[in-house]
């Protein structure tokens, strides 16, 4: 399973990506646009999806991979359980977030 640091080093090995306080969790942006946003007390990750993306994901787990609620989900906006995700999972999610924010 995932863990905060490992989530934090994906995200801050991509190229151009920068870390800001976003309210009370930190966000991980490229661009000045935002890719992920980290809530490190619910072990959380909410990552930029586009819906086809998204849809295809939310399949593989729903307890594990699932949109945010209202609006924000149906943009793309997609939430990770670090506790319950695989590395290799999270880095393949990571990296496409990443790649949708920047196209």
């Amino acid at each position: 399973m995932a863990s905060i640091k490992f989530f934090t080093q994906l995200a801050m090995e991509l190229p151009e990506a920068e870390e800001h306080p976003h309210f009370e969790k930190k966000s991980y942006r490229t661009r000045k646009k935002i890719f992920a946003t980290l809530d490190e007390i619910k072990q959380r990750v909410v990552v930029k999806l586009k819906p086809e993306d998204q849809f295809i994901y939310c399949r593989i787990d729903p307890t594990v991979i699932y949109p945010v609620e209202g609006n924000w989900g149906i943009k793309g906006w997609t939430m990770i359980e670090l506790k319950k995700i695989k590395q290799p999972l999270l880095k393949e999610i990571v990296a496409l977030a990443y790649k949708t924010v920047r196209s």
